[in-house]
């Protein structure tokens, strides 16, 4: 007969579809019983009415039915208690009071800014993420354009965010955590806030939000230099900036100012990205320079860093935002995909390194 220590030993590899722990770790598991073939396991939900009560029921049974001696699952569902909810949540937040912003020091914050719009830097952010994904790192988006929101639509995570007792657990997609305003107004809504407003909402998406054990978080922020990217600056001080900008001259001075606020607001540049670098004809094979030639590689040695990659024009990167299908998934050997990839893993490299972060000494 199978015991209630093999049953619990198979449940560890059950998680919670949402805070991607083993339901044991985070006090959902309430009890296992065993009765002769029959083995009846009761798991708390974190909210009434969980939407995906039925993926834990079919993620407890696949994992309990396999063992020998088991003819029979049942699976028992029930809200956790308000004590058990507070329980929970102060351990996903470690003790830390509310919106008070930590993360890990192993997280390498990313902000991905512009000096203008229209520059693909929101494209640029989520084929980033899902890139850093595919090498094997946990990575979140904040989507910080809080009145031109589209990271939603670019990665493909429809939905509405859960919260419970004032936490907001994120949604996925492609294995990128992401939150942004369009989760909680309609797409067509536009977002008519002004400062104060603004630094509340980026504080809570940073403190409010269970991002979980994230190896890096991309910050796409609204082009310019507005309330928001500085709020952000406030928020997270050391992060690294990343400055997205095309060739053409107009784009490349005013990327040089995003590049340049990191100066002033604590933040660290490390690298520009040229976006939309040129266009190859699809009959003849000759490359064209729509917008020009030079200007990441300018930006770059302007503010000192290197230039990260020049992205071709390619209408299937268009296309992949627009489907919610980036194009470093669906068509990983294009060159604009490599080209993403590559920019990708010198940012990891980049935020990995110590040179121009400052060191802690301590007096002996």
């Amino acid at each position: 007969m199978v015991t209630e220590q093999q049953v619990r030993e198979a449940l560890r590899s059950v998680l919670d579809p949402e805070i991607g722990r083993p339901i044991e770790d985070i006090g959902m598991l309430k009890t296992i019983e065993v009765e002769g073939g029959l083995v009846r396991v009761h798991v708390l939900l974190t909210i009434e009415g969980c939407p995906l009560r039925e993926r834990i029921t079919n993620d407890v049974t696949a994992a309990v039915q396999p063992l020998a001696g088991v003819d029979r699952v049942e699976v028992t569902l029930t809200p956790m208690s308000e004590e058990q909810r507070a329980t929970l949540v102060g351990q996903l937040r470690g003790g830390r009071e509310t919106t008070k912003i930590a993360f890990a020091p192993s997280t390498s914050i990313v902000a991905i800014a512009s000096g203008k719009g229209g520059v693909g830097k929101s494209s640029v952010t989520v084929n980033l993420a899902c890139a850093l994904v595919a090498e094997g790192a946990s990575v979140g988006i904040l989507d910080a354009d809080v009145w031109g929101f589209s990271i939603p639509r670019m990665l493909g995570a429809a939905g509405k965010p859960v919260g419970f007792n004032d936490m907001i657990l994120p949604l996925e997609a492609h294995g990128v955590k992401v939150i942004s305003m369009g989760h909680f107004v309609p797409e067509d809504t536009p977002v008519i806030w002004r400062g104060p407003m603004l630094h509340k909402a980026i504080e809570q998406f940073l403190g409010d939000v269970y991002w979980g054990d994230l190896d890096f978080l991309l910050c796409d922020l609204p082009p310019g230099t507005g309330d928001v990217s500085i709020s952000l600056a406030s928020f997270i001080p050391g992060a690294s900036m990343v400055v997205v900008t095309t060739p053409q001259e107009a784009a490349r001075t005013v990327a040089e100012r995003a590049g340049k606020m990191a100066e002033r607001t604590n933040l660290r540049a490390i690298g520009v990205i040229e976006n939309m670098s040129y266009f190859v004809c699809p009959h003849c094979g000759e490359r064209e320079a729509i917008f020009g030639e030079g200007g990441g590689q300018l930006a770059a040695s302007t503010l000192g860093v290197p230039l990260l990659a020049q992205v071709p024009l390619v209408p299937a990167l268009r296309a992949g935002s627009d489907a919610g299908e980036p194009i470093v998934v669906h068509d990983p050997g294009a060159p604009a995909s490599i080209a993403l990839r590559d920019a990708a893993s010198a940012i990891r490299t980049l935020t990995k390194s110590k040179i121009g972060k400052p060191l802690a000494v301590t007096a002996r």
